[in-house]
């Protein structure tokens, strides 16, 4: 079975779940964060929204560097509706990027570099696994645990949760 035929479902699923975890963001709370060392609701937000981006820079790119410039003009989301448009156009990018690859272009090394100092290199369709769904999946667990310290719903994912029936 060719790769693609499993990370697909895989993909979609993942994203439709985060989608979902993060329809929970309640407006009025960006500035929240659990602990001072800990990210901001709305930050945490934000970085989950990278990550069908760094889906496109997996699938387009031979590599990228951990920190680029945000483009021109870019403003952080702050509110819930502009989390959501976010996630969707990178996700609507990423799908349309991830459609049609074939085994050996998730066999093409991909390099992850931080002010030209190599992270690590890996194959496309292991970056796509664990720095972009497994990533993604992390924080997707602490946006639902600082939903559930301000008191929000947390929708099931796997199985019911203690707000949601599966």
């Amino acid at each position: 079975m060719p790769l693609i035929d499993a990370l697909l479902p895989e993909f979609d699923r993942e994203m439709g779940l985060t989608r979902r975890a993060l329809e929970q963001v309640p407006d009025g709370t960006f500035d929240w964060q659990p602990h001072p060392t800990s990210l901001t609701l709305g930050r945490l937000a934000e970085h989950l929204c990278d990550m069908p981006y760094w889906a496109t820079l997996t699938l387009a790119q031979a590599g990228a560097d951990m920190h680029p410039e945000q483009p021109a003009g870019y403003t952080a989301p702050t509110s819930r509706a502009a989390v959501l448009a976010q996630f969707d156009r990178a996700l609507k990018e990423a799908r349309g990027h991830l459609l049609g690859k074939t085994d050996g272009e998730f066999a093409a090394p991909w390099k992850l570099t931080t002010g030209g100092k190599e992270v690590f290199t890996m194959p496309k369709g292991t970056v796509m696994r664990t720095f972009v769904l497994n990533h993604m999946i992390h924080h997707r667990g602490q946006l639902v645990m600082y939903l559930r310290m301000l008191d929000v719903p947390v929708p099931s994912f796997y199985g019911p949760s203690a707000d949601e029936a599966f």
